[in-house]
């Protein structure tokens, strides 16, 4: 086996290469260091997306009694909505029964009035 020697580079020493290849370095470079930046960007855009939804999140989960509170605030309501509406409609009814009741009434009095003129003129027409 041979012993390998060192490789023994100066500041002298002149390397050649041909331009295509240089050109195609520099190329190449340019594309990983693009490369690498749009990789970046798009990482930190997912990253801060991540963190509005997890604060989006947390607020939802702050939120939750209170959009409770406000549900059971709704049912309240239209459950004395709904016995208001009961209440009026029976009103309704009662306006309609005391119409008739006050036809009636007015029907009997005039009735009556007719019973006391026969009744008077049967005393005046007997007592003669």
């Amino acid at each position: 086996m041979a012993k390998d020697k060192p490789l023994n580079i100066s500041e002298s020493a002149a390397v050649q290469m041909p331009m295509k290849t240089v050109a195609s370095l520099i190329v190449l470079v340019a594309a990983g260091v693009f490369a690498y930046t749009e990789l970046t960007s798009r990482l930190v855009s997912l990253e801060t997306s991540r963190e509005l939804f997890e604060n989006d999140l947390l607020k939802r989960s702050e939120q939750v009694p209170t959009d409770q509170e406000q549900h059971f605030l709704i049912e309240d309501l239209y459950k004395s909505v709904e016995q208001i509406e009961k209440r009026i409609e029976d009103m309704m009814h009662n306006k309609v029964n005391i119409q008739f009741i006050q036809k009636q009434t007015e029907k009997l009095l005039v009735d009556v009035e007719v019973l006391k003129d026969k009744v008077r003129a049967n005393k005046n027409g007997g007592a003669h």
